[in-house]
This record gives structure tokens, sequence and C-alpha cells, in this order.
């Protein structure tokens, strides 16, 4: 019997790094959840235990502090550095993977402001690798709902199917979505604020027949508005709002009260490629 080590990586992962910019009286904040992920000659490392090709995980947290003190451009721009200097400075990595968390902070005033906790956020991968990044953006529980312009009708029954055909419906979803780029000759928080804002549209505009059919116009809409665009991987769970039975009230309910799930829930996942 033949045993061989496959592929494998390691890095350090979520460090939290809050980069204020103070240029002017008018601060802004840059906050990023950093993980970074190393592959290359490491096979020694796992078969004898030599170090000799390893950069320690938390000197890799210190590199992400380390350069957020000369800035962060974008997300993008920050992972692609990040990237280019583990490549680059260490003979043994050959590729790295940097996955950005960005939280975005309202703000109210030069210096204050403030943010949920949880909820939607950015995400950008860049893998750097052979010289060059590759670069996929993408956000996260994008909440949004339409209260009409939607319908589920016409599906498959069979002896086990007991939900009834609605033609008139809440549809929310929390948006995963990632765009993955086919260049890199990009302004990075130009084209984030055209994509989520193409994915919002989409979903407003869609007289939607089913999930599906909202998906495949969201992701379409990011590639139409951004060229640079290749393809559109989305995940949209249905967030079910089943209206509620007033009748033992003696209460009508013409699509006014709804009672929201939280599960089990309809998955709908897909992606969309420009040709």
């Amino acid at each position: 019997m033949a045993i061989e080590l496959g592929s494998n990586r390691y890095g350090k992962a979520e460090t939290r790094v809050v980069r204020v910019v103070r240029d002017s009286e008018r601060h802004e904040i840059v906050d990023l959840n950093v993980s970074v992920a190393l592959a290359g000659d490491l096979d020694d490392t796992h078969l004898t235990g030599a170090n000799d090709k390893v950069l320690p995980t938390d000197t890799q947290k210190n590199t992400v502090f380390a350069f957020a003190r000369d800035g962060i451009e974008s997300a993008e721009e920050f992972g692609a550095r990040l990237g280019e200097h583990f490549t680059g400075s260490q003979e043994s990595i050959d590729r790295a993977t940097v996955t950005l968390q960005e939280y975005t902070w309202t703000r109210h005033g030069d210096h204050t402001f403030s943010r949920g906790d949880g909820g939607e956020h950015k995400q950008a991968t860049v893998v750097y690798e052979n010289g060059r990044p590759d670069v996929t953006v993408g956000l996260r529980d994008l909440l949004v709902l339409n209260s009409t312009d939607s319908e589920f009708t016409g599906y498959i029954v069979d002896e086990y199917t007991t939900l009834a055909p609605a033609t008139d419906r809440i549809l929310a979803t929390a948006v995963t979505a990632d765009w993955h780029f086919s260049e890199t000759d990009v302004d990075w928080n130009k084209a984030y604020t055209a994509a989520r804002t193409a994915l919002i549209e989409a979903f407003r505009d869609t007289y939607s027949l089913s999930l599906q059919q909202t998906l495949y116009a969201m992701g379409a809409k990011v590639i139409e508005v951004l060229p640079q665009v290749d393809r559109v991987t989305l995940t949209l769970p249905n967030k079910h709002h089943f209206l509620v039975d007033l009748e033992p009230f003696e209460l009508d309910n013409p699509g006014l009260v709804f009672f929201a799930a939280d599960r089990p829930y309809g998955l709908i996942e897909g992606t969309v490629e420009r040709r």
C-alpha cells in the first residue's frame, strides 16, 4: 500500500486589522479580517517535521500589520500586495491565497462611526501565483426582500406535495455572491459598488417566477455592468414568509401578516458566465 501527501497549505487565519486614515480632520476607517494561506515546497515539513521552509504564521500576522501601516487602498490591492510579498520573499512558497473580509462603518461625523455586529460585508480573495494575482470579489449576507411581484406555480406535484401554488408572495433572501475578474486593471472600490448596485437592481426589477430566475437575472446584470467580470456565482437561501391563518380569531389576512421561518429553507445556487 502506497501512502503519499496530497495538496496542503498553511497560514494565519482571521487577523483583524483596522487602519485609520488621518490625512485630514475627516478620518476614514478600513476594517479588515485577513486570512493568509501559503502553499509550495512544504513536503518535508509534513513528512519529517523540518521547519526550514516554514514562514511562521505569527510572522504572517505581523506582516499584515506592517503592510497596513503603508495604507490600504482597497481590500483587493492589499491582498495582492501581501500575496506578492509572500511568494516573492520566500523561495519555498509559490502560491499565496489572501482572503479579506471588509466591514463597512457608517459615518456620523468627521471621526464618529457606527457598525452593527455581523450582517453584510464584502469579501475579496486574491490568489497570487506565477507573478500575478487572480482576484474574486463578493459579498455575504446582503438581505433583500420584495413584498410582491413574485410567484411560484407550475411545479412538479407528486404524492408528497402539500405546497399550494403562490401567485403573490414575499420573496426574500440573504445573498452570497462572488464575481471573478478576468483582468486586474480595475478600480476595485468603484467595481464593488457597481456590482452590489447591479445585484440589488436586478432583484428589484425582476418579476420573479422562481428564485432560480432571479438568480440568473442578478448574475447577468453584474456581467453586463462590469466588462472585466467573466463569471458570477450566487448562493440564495429562500427566506420563506408564510401567510398566517387568522381565521381562528375571526380575522381575514389579505396578504398582510406573515410568519418568517428561519429553517428549513430552499437553497438556490448557480453560476452565470460570460461567453
